[in-house]
């Protein structure tokens, strides 16, 4: 799991560097690296392969993960402004 989202961190890192080409390479790289990673369980749990309720759930069980993943880290909140009006920041 690191290494997708260490993927999808370099991806985003380099897409303003990066041809559209590259960003299309990159990104199939990483949908690659989920279907080889969730693929099997989404077996296992009774979907077909290359179906799409399968796939869906491959995206779930990326997504439950990468959340996972960022819960792991302390958030701060920030608010400012008067009564009524608030913008509030978090980080």
């Amino acid at each position: 799991m690191l290494k997708v989202l260490l993927a999808a961190g370099l991806t985003l890192g380099l897409a303003g560097c990066a041809t559209p080409e590259q960003r299309a390479a990159q990104m199939q790289a990483e949908v690659d690296s989920m279907i080889a990673t969730y693929g099997p369980a989404c077996e296992r749990l009774g979907y077909k392969a290359d179906d799409d309720k399968w796939r869906d759930c491959v995206l779930r069980l990326a997504a439950r993960e990468e959340r996972r993943y960022y819960s792991r880290y302390p958030t701060s909140t920030t608010c400012f402004g008067h009564r009524g009006f608030f913008n509030c920041t978090t980080f």
